[in-house]
């Protein structure tokens, strides 16, 4: 598949193991063959040559794409273990004509996870809204990958039902639980209550009081979640949490609309720099890849 995946692929090919391994290969082939950049050890295939070392395992195909010289890696230099939390609430379901949020999240995490296996690296998912909906372990073995994205194609197929989030008490009960220093990776629209908001930073601070790493797609549908692009036409706009309907025109509340969301970005983006919790906003529109990309900044893998 040479074109950039889409939404609509998704929907069309019902396969999400097919699907990610598209977009690995392909994100993957693109790193190789980037001018613009180089990387370390973002594959489990290889490792940057440190000086002195034997030349035994130089990646001699890898030097003449890259001229860069990279040796062989191998398992024993892998252990990274990573827990994946997939925000499922009602609002993840928005737009509904395409469940645009959580599809784009679930492929997203599918092909991280697939990344992950590639790496040898042990992966664990957790499904919430409330509370947490599915669990599993973490493990890096490739029946254990197909399980995960299985249960990821499964979600795509469920109907959003209402009910709020509750991101702060997930976060707590998954910071008890995780034994190990872990990366801990959250899809997420972060639409708590504003209350809410305090709670869901003391969560995150569990993490890191646990040395754990964190890491946070903030997942929107930009144009009309934050530019509030719509036709000026009246509309009955719907809270898909709470189904609380409002009667109005785009132009009696974009202002500040926009006003009100940029603020709240901004606040989560602070909030995060001061807890050292990387934080990255991701438009439903834009490439998939970028989640990958910025999960290899996180790692220190590409520079």
């Amino acid at each position: 598949m040479k074109k950039p995946l889409t939404l609509a692929d998704v929907q069309k090919f019902q396969n999400m193991e097919f699907l990610a391994k598209q977009l690995v290969e392909g994100f993957i082939t693109g790193l190789h063959q980037s001018p613009y950049h180089g990387f370390s050890v973002e594959f489990s295939e290889h490792r940057l040559y440190n000086n002195g070392e034997s030349t035994r395992h130089i990646d001699w195909k890898v030097f003449a794409r890259t001229d860069k010289l990279f040796v062989k890696r191998y398992e024993e230099e892998t252990n990274l273990r990573c827990h994946m939390l997939l925000d499922v609430s009602p609002s993840m379901y928005y737009p509904l004509e395409n469940y645009g949020k959580v599809t784009f999240s679930a492929l997203c995490a599918a092909a991280l996870a697939t990344l992950l296996r590639k790496q040898r690296d042990a992966v664990g998912l957790v499904t919430f809204a409330d509370t947490i909906e599915q669990q599993t372990p973490v493990r890096s073995t490739a029946s254990h990958l197909h399980t995960l994205l299985l249960l990821l194609q499964k979600q795509l197929d469920e109907k959003p039902v209402p009910r709020e989030t509750n991101v702060a008490q997930v976060v707590h009960q998954i910071a008890q639980q995780i034994p190990k220093r872990s990366l801990v990776v959250i899809f997420s629209d972060m639409l708590s209550r504003h209350d809410d908001m305090k709670a869901v930073f003391a969560a995150l601070q569990h993490l890191k009081h646990q040395n754990h790493e964190v890491l946070i797609f903030h997942v929107m549908d930009r144009k009309t979640e934050e530019e509030f692009d719509f036709s000026e036409r009246p509309y009955i706009f719907v809270d898909v949490e709470t189904g609380q309907e409002l009667k109005l025109q785009p132009s009696q509340v974009k202002e500040h609309y926009r006003t009100a969301v940029e603020s709240y970005k901004k606040e989560l983006a602070l909030k995060c720099g001061q807890y050292k919790i990387d934080f990255v906003p991701v438009d439903i529109s834009e490439p998939f890849d970028k989640v990958l990309y910025a999960y290899l900044v996180k790692r220190g893998k590409v520079k």
